[in-house]
């Protein structure tokens, strides 16, 4: 299954006077689509990252029963995002008038009599007037099936171009997730070396103490060496990162799964990543080595770079 990013871009026409297209894109910011042929409705969609799923429809009003049914398609097709919806009906160039039927001309032929025996004064009426009651009496097309048509290659579009967008972002993610990886290597090997180091400036620390404040003369030696003994061992639990590595290491398993698994991962991705930030922190605070703090620094980086985009996905 494929990871898919929430920002896309795709258009699609139909109807049944013109070629059904369709384009995608995952650039937010690809041009308008072309102009269809006369009788042709085009349906527009674009998608941005939101926490949750964010519909706006701009519909004509002549069009505004197809609401309930388009938001049915999107909620159906996508889970997270701000998508925009656009219709918009295309007619053909030139003023269009319409083929009078005969129905219409005896009923006009009729009004027009039943006027004229009451006001036989009054004009008759002129060819103008006539194709405009005409075209105003005529029923209005409407493309109902064609824009649902359209709506459903639109949304297939702007999946596809949501696929190849999180494809990219999984590289990327993956890339991070290295390097995350290489800096827990580096810190490993330095962790014992480093609470071996500061646990022995701890003990001449501690001896330097007793002999400063005469303690060593009242207390025996045996209860002295037990004492700093215990006092060095607290100290190195303290100062010990292993198992700040150790969960780091595991939540970066976990994220490389659900990268490879894909589908709507975008929010258990974005909780991985405040508790990877939350490691780093402490391995930061914790360090007692600049070695340490060094790397630290790196991973927050590494992370934050994560965090930004992981936003984007799904």
């Amino acid at each position: 299954m494929s990871v898919y990013s929430m920002t896309g871009y795709a258009t699609a026409t139909a109807g049944p006077s013109s070629t059904a297209e369709i384009t995608a894109s995952a650039d937010n910011l690809a041009p308008h689509p072309p102009a269809a042929a006369g009788g042709a409705v085009s349906i527009e969609l674009r998608s941005v990252n939101g926490r949750f799923l964010d519909l706006g429809l701009r519909l004509p009003d002549e069009y505004r029963a197809l609401e309930p049914a388009l938001r049915d398609l999107l909620c159906a097709a996508f889970r997270r995002g701000k998508i925009e919806l656009r219709l918009n009906v295309h007619g053909e160039s030139g003023p269009q008038w319409p083929q009078p039927q005969p129905d219409q001309l005896n009923r006009l032929t009729r009004l027009e009599s039943v006027v004229l025996g009451w006001l036989p004064k009054a004009q008759p009426l002129s060819v103008h007037e006539v194709l405009q009651w005409c075209k105003g009496s005529a029923p209005t097309e409407k493309l109902d099936d064609a824009a649902l048509d359209a709506a459903k290659r639109c949304i297939k579009g702007l999946k596809e171009a949501r696929a190849r967008e999180g494809e990219r972002l999984a590289a990327v993610l993956m890339e991070r997730v290295t390097r995350l990886r290489e800096l827990a290597v580096q810190a490993e090997p330095l962790v014992p070396m480093v609470v071996a180091r500061q646990q022995s400036r701890f003990l001449e620390r501690w001896q330097e103490a007793l002999a400063s404040t005469g303690a060593a003369q009242t207390i025996s030696a045996e209860a002295l060496q037990e004492r700093a003994l215990n006092e060095a061992a607290a100290y190195s639990i303290r100062i010990d990162v292993a198992e700040e590595l150790a969960r780091l290491r595991s939540h970066l398993d976990e994220v490389a799964r659900l990268l490879r698994a894909g589908g709507e991962v975008g929010k258990r991705l974005d909780f991985l990543i405040q508790e990877l930030l939350r490691e780093a922190n402490t391995l930061g605070s914790k360090a007692a080595a600049l070695e340490l703090t060094n790397i630290s620094v790196e991973m927050k980086v590494a992370i934050e770079q994560l965090r930004e985009q992981v936003q984007n996905i799904e």
